[in-house]
């Protein structure tokens, strides 16, 4: 496969239990699938108790640290809305923003609407793509728990990814076990 991208770095974050770690499997599969180099890593919070999780990838020629630098990430991915605001750090004038608009309430403290995140989030980037992917994955497809996948779609959809949808396909059927592939192709393809 043809190397064009030097180098795409990539954060995704959410709450545990939100399925990261497999949007984070099937990136790194379909970065290998186009013959790009791939490192990849897993900071977790409290994921066992729905605390912050957050994985990074990057690819491309050649790939030395797993870790997105400070203000360097091109795409970060917020499965809850308010975690984008934690991930703010890695953003630049470059990175473009794709969030869930599910909101996950934090005992004692009120949340944040998505008006208000995008408006922090507009301090970092123009380019944020607020999605209610939970909700639309709810209603056609029956179970929210694929948002994530659905997000990956929009993004891949979009071009916003620098990987092209067909390998990712391949990286879902590899990397899906076959009772839950149809419904995460669906739900990938659901944003086209």
């Amino acid at each position: 496969m043809k190397k064009n991208i030097s180098e795409f770095n990539i954060v995704i974050a959410g709450v545990g239990g939100q399925g990261l770690i497999t949007l984070l499997r099937v990136l790194s599969e379909a970065a290998r699938e186009e013959g790009y180099d791939v490192r990849t890593s897993e900071l977790h919070g409290l994921s066992q108790r729905g605390g912050s999780v957050e994985v990074h990838l990057r690819f491309g020629k050649k790939i030395y640290s797993p870790l997105v630098k400070a203000g360097s990430a091109d795409l970060i991915i917020a499965l809850e809305a308010q975690e984008a605001l934690i991930s703010c750090r890695y953003a630049g004038t470059k990175t473009i923003f794709v969030i869930n608009n599910f909101i996950q309430p934090i005992p004692a403290k009120s949340a944040l609407s998505i008006e208000e995140i995008t408006k922090i989030l507009k301090r970092y980037s123009a380019k944020i793509f607020a999605v209610s992917a939970s909700q639309i994955c709810r209603q056609e497809l029956g179970n929210e728990v694929v948002s994530g996948i659905y997000l990956l779609g929009y993004a891949s959809h979009n071009n916003l990814l620098g990987l092209k949808p067909e390998a990712i396909i391949k990286a879902l059927e590899k990397s899906i076990p076959p009772e839950f592939l149809e419904l995460n192709l669906k739900a990938f393809n659901l944003p086209r």
